[in-house]
């Protein structure tokens, strides 16, 4: 928010400086993000009053003016400007006066005719960035006063960052009471004198969502001078605020609303057709802006509206159809309590961001619209004049904000302070800040005011002491920190380990955002449901990722383009899936690598990486939690049809996906080399079986290896399976070492060998006994999937 100093000192005037006037700003919390002059660095500009005019001799467009800058005898200046004329007052630059960009005013001709000065526009005087002509002075302005004078320039534009908490920090008069009660001094009121009521005309007003709207105020206000100009003092109190003159009604609405911090809306009321009503929006319902936007609305839009139509998006912006113009005579001026909830996000669905929508959204003073619209209807009679009608009204106490009283304990005080000021100091902080104050046995009982929706429990309070007082009082000390010891769960393996694990074979953490573009969503997740954002930060960012292959490739991608060829980028994080109409956020590990197997070296001969690499990699993780993963073969439509892979639990469970990109989406992403992805459930793969002793057996153990002849659509899993399902006790483990196609094997098949390790807990194995469990196994493995010992 950006405001005047000088308008500031209107209603509190302290003693400080501007730097410390700013400084005691943000150590409050208000922090102050510039300060910066109201109006360029210029000088010798006066109040001039045009006498006479007379056309140029030799020159169509320019006019010899007789200018009275109040040095007895006026001067001759020569002016191009298309509205000047006589009795209009402007400033005048002498000869001598130095301008913005340091141009100095010299004795000149133009044309053959002397000129002794320089008759000014606003952006000559670095006021405004275009004008169309001179800049116009009030009648009354004073002849021969200083420019700067006259219009207050020598003032500063602070602009201060609120956190969305201090919405009642989002007025003149709001940021006057913290720096009242900063120095400890009175704060000026906003001056308000009640408009007499001159006719009792008045629309029905009606209000469908008392909980939306608990409160709405409106009035006719017939009569108003359309043509009447806006004083230069609003002027320039709104352009040092950010605003520019729209129009005498309309700057009340934006000057009440920068001066109080409660947003108002004019209607042309020749335009209206009926009553008012708030109401919900009916679906499709259309609605011109005054931004010249046409928004399609729908059921959770809130509204102002006629018997005919929709005229205003509540707490946002009103509509172009009824919107007070240049013959606007009759005004229907509303006031309105929003519930912040209503209103906060509805802006944003439709693409808006306004100064009303900002402050409804953080909560405005549900007692200040009586107050806001008697102002208002005050500077517009002042203005513009007009005849005053009854104020119409339409309350919900039901649905107004109650403000609790809240115990304030000292012993909490000084808990959290570290010190604890007198009772006076406390209840006067308090009682500054708006509060009510009421004195108990072991502290006070405090109401806070409508204003302050940030203060709702003891803790608010004791910060506002804090802040008030002053962070640089309280003491120092050295923090203490009582610290519990959680006990470690034996269930579940600690996501840091497995991080280090990858970390340990070659990857790195990558951390991308949850936010992706839909395209490559498409690409990988090609028939799922898209989670699209309302309002997205950019075209790339768009939807909510359904896998984190979506951010890995794009950092693989970025690496790549930049010459790193071996890449290995783990991520975990959620992803976001639709189901059953919800959508649900999982935990996943997910995987990248391409390029080279192994750094270069010169031990081992090149190779790229391929499918096994990453399997063991997946099984190392689920090593760690004693368990070990099974992998069958699977099908996604972002990997290649004969090398993806399901991973499954040992209890069967589907926890992920490995594979190699489809090389169709290789050459879409860029990639020159194949790119092997992988994906894990992360809370299945963290599970772990709770740890059990086993007996160590004091007999040695035997091993056997066999060379087993199957064909090729049998694999190893199945082979470990067939052989461990006979749950043989002395059978230890079984580990396949060697594969085999070639020479003395018939075409279709292929030779796989297996470790058997075999064990008693009893007593030492004999060679009949090894040679008959043996036996068992091989019988099992013919039976089951046709497998017979290689000669």
């Amino acid at each position: 928010m950006q405001i005047s100093e000088a308008w500031l000192r209107t209603y509190v005037n302290p003693a400080v400086s501007t730097e410390e006037l700013v400084a005691q700003l943000t150590m409050a919390g208000l922090e102050v993000d510039s300060v910066t002059p109201a109006a360029a660095v210029f000088s010798g500009v006066v109040i001039g009053e045009v006498l006479a005019m007379e056309q140029h001799p030799d020159a169509d467009r320019l006019r010899v003016c007789k200018v009275e800058v109040g040095q007895g005898e006026p001067l001759q200046i020569v002016c191009g400007a298309s509205n000047v004329r006589p009795g209009l007052k402007i400033p005048a630059a002498l000869i001598g006066a130095v301008l913005p960009g340091d141009f100095k005013i010299k004795k000149s001709k133009l044309r053959g005719v002397e000129s002794y000065g320089m008759l000014c526009s606003e952006k000559e005087l670095g006021l405004a960035e275009e004008s169309n002509g001179l800049m116009e002075l009030a009648e009354d302005a004073p002849v021969g006063v200083d420019i700067r004078d006259y219009l207050a320039l020598n003032d500063n534009l602070i602009e201060v960052d609120l956190t969305p908490n201090r919405a009642d920090c989002l007025s003149v008069e709001g940021l006057a009471r913290e720096v009242a009660v900063l120095n400890q001094i009175d704060c000026q009121a906003t001056p308000l004198k009640k408009a007499e009521v001159a006719h009792r005309d008045t629309l029905d007003i009606r209000v469908d969502v008392a909980s939306a709207c608990p409160r709405y105020l409106g009035r006719l206000i017939k009569g108003v001078n359309p043509q009447a100009e806006t004083p230069l003092w609003m002027q320039e109190r709104l352009r040092r605020s950010g605003l520019r003159s729209l129009g005498a009604v309309v700057d009340v609405t934006n000057y009440v609303l920068l001066e109080l911090g409660q947003p108002l809306h004019a209607f042309d009321a020749d335009k209206l057709s009926g009553g008012i009503q708030v109401r919900w929006a009916e679906d499709g319902e259309e609605l011109a802006l005054l931004n010249g936007q046409t928004i399609k609305l729908d059921a959770e839009a809130l509204v102002i509206a006629d018997n005919a139509r929709a005229l205003a998006l509540a707490g946002v912006m009103g509509g172009s159809e009824s919107a007070v113009g240049e013959g606007t005579q009759n005004i229907f001026l509303e006031c309105a309590f929003f519930a912040p909830q209503s209103i906060a996000g509805k802006a944003r669905r439709f693409g808006l961001h306004t100064d009303s929508s900002h402050r409804f959204e953080r909560g405005v003073d549900p007692f200040l619209q009586e107050r806001a619209i008697e102002r208002a209807t005050q500077l517009i009679t002042e203005i513009a004049g007009g005849s005053v009608g009854l104020l119409g009204a339409a309350v919900s106490e039901a649905h107004l904000p109650k403000r609790a009283p809240i115990a304030l304990r000292r012993q909490r005080i000084e808990r959290l302070l570290g010190l604890l000021p007198s009772d006076e100091q406390i209840a006067g902080i308090i009682s500054r800040l708006g509060m009510g104050v009421e004195a108990t046995a072991d502290g006070w009982r405090v109401t806070p005011p409508g204003f302050r929706f940030d203060v709702a429990i003891e803790a608010d309070l004791i910060e506002e002491i804090a802040r008030i007082y002053g962070y640089n009082n309280l003491p120092s000390n050295r923090l203490l920190v009582r610290t519990e010891l959680h006990k470690a769960t034996e269930s579940a393996l600690e996501l840091d380990r497995a991080r280090d694990l990858l970390v340990d074979r070659g990857y790195q953490e990558a951390i991308t955002f949850s936010f992706v573009d839909a395209e490559t969503q498409q690409a990988l997740t090609p028939g799922a449901e898209m989670i699209s954002l309302q309002n997205p930060i950019s075209s790339e960012l768009s939807v909510m990722r359904g896998t984190l292959w979506c951010g890995l490739i794009k950092a693989a991608e970025h690496n790549v383009n930049r010459q790193q060829n071996r890449v290995r980028f783990f991520e975990t994080g959620l992803r976001f899936i639709r189901s059953e109409g919800k959508v649900l956020q999982e935990k996943m590990l997910a995987g990248i690598a391409l390029g080279s197997a192994h750094p270069e070296q010169w031990g081992e001969a090149a190779r790229a990486v391929d499918f096994f690499d990453i399997k063991a990699d997946i099984e190392a993780l689920f090593a760690l939690t004693g368990s070990a993963a099974r992998f069958v073969p699977g099908e996604h439509p972002a990997l290649h049809p004969g090398q993806t892979a399901e991973i499954l639990a040992p209890n069967g469970q589907r926890i992920g996906l490995i594979g190699m990109l489809h090389p169709n989406l290789e050459k879409q992403f860029g990639f020159e080399c194949r790119v092997f992805l992988f994906e894990l459930d992360q809370d299945a793969l963290l599970a772990k079986p709770k740890a059990r002793f086993k007996p160590l057996s004091k007999y040695p153990s035997v091993r056997r290896d066999l060379a087993l002849i199957v064909t090729e659509e049998v694999t190893a899993e199945q082979i470990t399976a067939c052989v461990s399902e006979l749950q043989e006790p002395a059978l230890q483990t079984v580990v396949p070492f060697d594969v085999y196609r070639g020479k003395g094997v018939e075409a279709g098949h292929k030779s796989i060998a297996l470790s058997l390790t075999l064990q008693d807990y009893a007593q030492t194995l004999t060679d009949s006994e090894i040679d008959a469990i043996v036996s068992k196994l091989l019988e099992n493995l013919k039976n089951k999937i046709g497998a017979k010992l290689r000669d």
